[in-house]
């Protein structure tokens, strides 16, 4: 076979085993990649491959190569991308003597290799003028003895450092704060002592939103990273987007949090867990509104927890656990969903959370002790005023109890709303439950259609959930039509699933839900658990589903014009920006796709089925992607790691868009393995300047391409593969309403 003409070599993540060095590469003359990277190969690296002078970019990483790095890699002139990481290499002085002279050099990761060595310095001859154009260094997992190196201080364009779980000691050099592209920092798991350097807090990349943007981070498509921090200890391949952070957690750093660390607005994660730091936590974190984790466990931090915290939208992970905090747990937000593990160990927190309150003298650092010599009377009196207040509150309680008795249609008897309506009851002991009696809760908003039901009505309006009355299927549960004696049709959604909340906070997550009112939200009329089933109740769309209308519905599709698209992407981005923008905590949807778009009579665009993670295991769905995502929507980052984010949204909702736009279904279940998903197609049609040729042919010439070709922009830009460059929905929307605004104008 003639490979002369061969440009890419990518064999990663197979089976294959052998000397590698036994193989000739001597023959590939054109090769430009090669990734051979997840396999079983051993020996060291072969020789021959220095003869292939084209190489841009290699990826031998995670097999069970040995040896040293040899002098002949510098033949490779072209090379820029150079990952090994995970095998057995020796000799890191060595390596890094050679490897500075690749004058091309931008990634180079080495992690997991010359285990238990010395990490050089400036005195064992690293070239002075050498690494000039590295934008990645990843030396992480080799348990390297010595100094953060001082040599790194020349590396101007350097933007992501991982020098995680080594044997480093020493403190973190401040002059690391002067590197004008840095903005991944991972330090974690060595045996730093000393304070934060203040001059951390002034990283250029970091404490400016103009910077980040200028920052070029096209390697980051390319699979060669080891990420060592994950909670899972899952070690990913891929530097795939990685996000501005600063990971320094695991060492034995001490002193206060700088309070300038809320001068790094385009930080993501922070983690300073386990180290020593005291004092304060400081309120300026606040100020770091791009935040996605905090994770400040595990050391000496006293005083409370600052309530302006909860206006840090993007926080998906936090953790102040182990530390000596006091005070109440902030309420609202994103604090609203955090687990109680991320406040244990500190004995003077209170809150529901942790089911200490606040109100008892245990449960806030205010309470005193009575002094000696206390007014006898006082106590008297004090005690006859709790007696007093109780037998009040008692007697509120029954005049309550007793206002809402209810008269059931066709009955003559006055009955009592039950307080527990499940099967099983708080102590799990069984209660008799009379689904004639029972009411289901509903809520008081402005969109309610029914203001009284029973068990009884709601089982005889879906004729026992019968499966003829079953309109819809997902991975939430079935979704059932009911229609009431007068007429009334609503949708009732059977959850399924491993329910992790108890029965009160099942009603809490409910009743927040209920909050969440919006035009173009399906919104939530009321709930109830009956038999083991958790039952919501919503309004019932006419129209069905999009994906109905656009996949299954025979001529479904020739019925929706391109304004009525239009006009379904523009609703559906306005109740998608009132779960991001507005909602109190605002709401991840984290299943974004077709069928969760629902349509009036109208047609006009409701979202569906938010929330409903946090009803299935929530203080895991809060932070995985386990349990949701539909194949097709599933933003590329959520492979890498398992936080559920706003931008994952947002990728989800352009692949609705690029839906709407080509009539194609994200995946197309029955075509060939090798087909490409439609994001993937669209893209390639673009770069061949065939983007006019995506359109669904239904659409095509009928005086609305130039709306078509704004609409597949905004989608385009949605779906890109890194997070950080997405727009947000505020931008979305704006661009959406724009669309076809001169169509409005003239007919006015």
């Amino acid at each position: 076979m003639n490979c002369s003409n061969l440009i890419e070599l990518n064999l990663r993540v197979n089976q294959l085993e052998g000397e590698l060095s036994a193989f000739d590469f001597s023959k590939f003359l054109q090769l430009s990649t090669l990734d051979l990277g997840n396999n079983n190969f051993t020996g060291n690296l072969p020789q021959s491959l220095y003869s292939c002078t084209s190489l841009t970019a290699v990826r031998l990483a995670f097999n069970q190569l040995e040896g040293q790095i040899s002098p002949n890699i510098l033949a490779l002139q072209s090379l820029s991308f150079l990952s090994i990481s995970s095998n057995r290499l020796i000799n890191i002085t060595g390596a890094l003597r050679i490897l500075t002279r690749c004058k091309n050099l931008t990634t180079l990761v080495l992690s997991v290799n010359f285990i238990n060595e010395t990490m050089p310095d400036d005195e064992n001859g690293i070239d002075l003028n050498g690494f000039q154009n590295l934008q990645v260094l990843g030396l992480g997992s080799c348990q390297l003895f010595g100094r953060v190196p001082a040599w790194l201080a020349r590396l101007r364009y350097l933007e992501v450092l991982d020098l995680s779980l080594n044997q480093l000691t020493g403190s973190i050099p401040g002059w690391l704060g002067r590197l004008p592209n840095l903005f991944y920092i991972d330090l974690s798991s060595n045996k730093l002592s000393g304070e934060f350097p203040k001059l951390l807090t002034q990283l250029p990349a970091l404490a400016s939103l103009e910077a980040d943007e200028q920052v070029n981070r096209s390697y980051l498509e390319l699979p060669v990273f080891v990420m060592p921090n994950n909670a899972t200890n899952q070690q990913y391949n891929q530097l795939s987007n990685l996000p501005p952070a600063i990971y320094l957690g695991n060492n034995s750093l001490s002193g206060n949090i700088p309070v300038e660390i809320g001068q790094l607005k385009t930080l993501h994660v922070l983690d300073l867990n386990h180290n020593d730091f005291t004092g304060n936590i400081p309120e300026q974190i606040s100020n770091l509104t791009n935040l996605e984790r905090l994770d400040l466990s595990g050391n000496n931090l006293s005083g409370g927890i600052p309530a302006s915290l909860k206006g840090l939208h993007f926080l998906s992970w936090f953790s102040v656990a182990n530390n000596s905090l006091q005070g109440p747990i902030p309420s609202g937000g994103q604090f609203d969903t955090f687990p109680s593990s991320s406040f244990v160990g500190n004995p003077g927190l209170c809150g529901t959370m942790l089911q200490h309150s606040c109100n008892t003298p245990s449960g806030t650092s205010h309470s005193t002790v009575p002094q000696k010599g206390t007014n006898t009377k006082l106590v008297v009196g004090l005690v006859l005023g709790l007696c007093f207040g109780t037998g009040l509150f008692v007697a509120m309680l029954a005049l309550w109890i007793l206002s809402k008795r209810r008269i059931i249609p066709g009955g003559d008897t006055d009955k009592t709303e039950l307080d527990v309506i499940s099967s099983n009851s708080y102590s799990g002991v069984s209660a008799e439950v009379d689904k004639d009696t029972c009411l289901v809760i509903v809520f008081a908003n402005n969109t309610n259609e029914i203001k009284d039901l029973t068990i009884s009505e709601l089982l005889k309006a879906t004729d026992h959930f019968n499966q003829a009355n079953i309109v819809g299927c997902g991975g939430f549960g079935l979704v059932y039509k009911a229609t009431l004696a007068n007429g009334t049709k609503l949708a009732v959604k059977k959850l399924s699933g491993d329910f992790g909340l108890m029965e009160r906070e099942f009603k809490a997550e409910v009743e927040a839900l209920s909050t969440a009112q919006h035009e173009n939200l399906v919104s939530l009329q009321g709930y109830c658990v009956y038999e083991g089933f958790r039952l919501l109740i919503y309004s019932y769309m006419e129209n069905g589903s999009l994906d109905y209308w656009l996949h299954e519905k025979v001529d479904g599709a020739s019925q929706l014009d391109w304004p009525t698209r239009l006009k379904i992407a523009q609703g559906a981005s306005c109740g998608l920006a009132y779960m991001h923008r507005i909602c109190e905590p605002h709401i991840v949807h984290r299943d974004i796709k077709s069928s969760n778009i629902l349509l009036d009579e109208k047609f006009e665009a409701h979202v569906a089925d938010f929330g409903l993670s946090r009803l299935i295991l929530p203080y895991h769905t809060h932070v995985t992607t386990e349990l949701v995502g539909t194949l097709g929507y599933i933003p590329p980052e959520y492979g890498q790691a398992w936080v559920a984010t706003l931008r994952g949204d947002i990728y989800s909702f352009g692949v609705v868009m690029l839906e709407l736009l080509t009539g194609k279904r994200p995946v197309e279940v029955f075509k060939p393995k090798m087909s490409k998903e439609l994001v993937g197609w669209v893209q390639q049609m673009r770069s061949e300047g065939k983007q006019d040729q995506v359109f669904d042919s239904l659409l095509r010439g009928k005086g609305f391409d130039e709306e078509m070709l704004q609409a597949l922009d905004v989608a385009c830009m949605c779906v890109n593969q890194n997070p950080f460059k997405r727009p947000t929905i505020k931008e979305v929307v704006d661009w959406l309403q724009n669309i076809g605004s001169h169509r409005d104008q003239n007919k006015g």
